[in-house]
């Protein structure tokens, strides 16, 4: 049997530049059906869960400190840009449900050691830091993580 969890690690993480644009349509609540791909739309500060290419639900999120452009090191307070893959659960993370995607991948760390930094790691998608749940949506009335992407629990 496959958890959500491992069918979700084999998602595809795209995260897009600024000027990206994608239509949002609204989704019932009774869709329950398996995203194939997650995408991050830097500029509206949207996360659209995608099946076939069309959107099944929409997440208000916040991002890096610094979004603007893509991560380049460790501390840049920038969430990174480009294609990525969710490959695990974080099941002791101090966030709500906390999906590791695959940054830094052959690119990053090239560009990096190529300028002398560290590309950085654990980029994660999570929720609220536990004891904050009451937050709701309020936390991304601004950008607030190291470069990570969080939604609302």
């Amino acid at each position: 049997m496959t958890s959500p969890y491992h069918a979700f690690a084999r998602t595809v993480v795209a995260l897009m530049a600024p000027l990206c644009l994608l239509p949002v349509q609204p989704v019932q609540a009774a869709v329950r059906q398996q995203a194939d791909k997650v995408l991050v739309l830097k500029s509206q500060r949207l996360m659209l869960l995608l099946k076939d290419g069309e959107v099944l639900k929409s997440y208000r999120v916040a991002l890096g400190r610094r979004p603007i452009g893509h991560k380049h090191r460790q501390g840049d307070g920038r969430t990174p840009e480009g294609t990525y893959v969710v490959d695990r659960r974080n099941g002791h993370s101090r966030y709500h449900r906390s999906l590791h995607i695959s940054y830094p991948n052959a690119a990053d760390v090239a560009y990096a050691g190529k300028h002398g930094t560290d590309p950085g790691k654990d980029i994660m998608i999570h929720g609220l830091p536990n004891g904050y749940e009451d937050l709701a949506e309020v936390h991304t009335s601004r950008n607030w993580t190291k470069g990570c992407i969080a939604v609302s629990n």
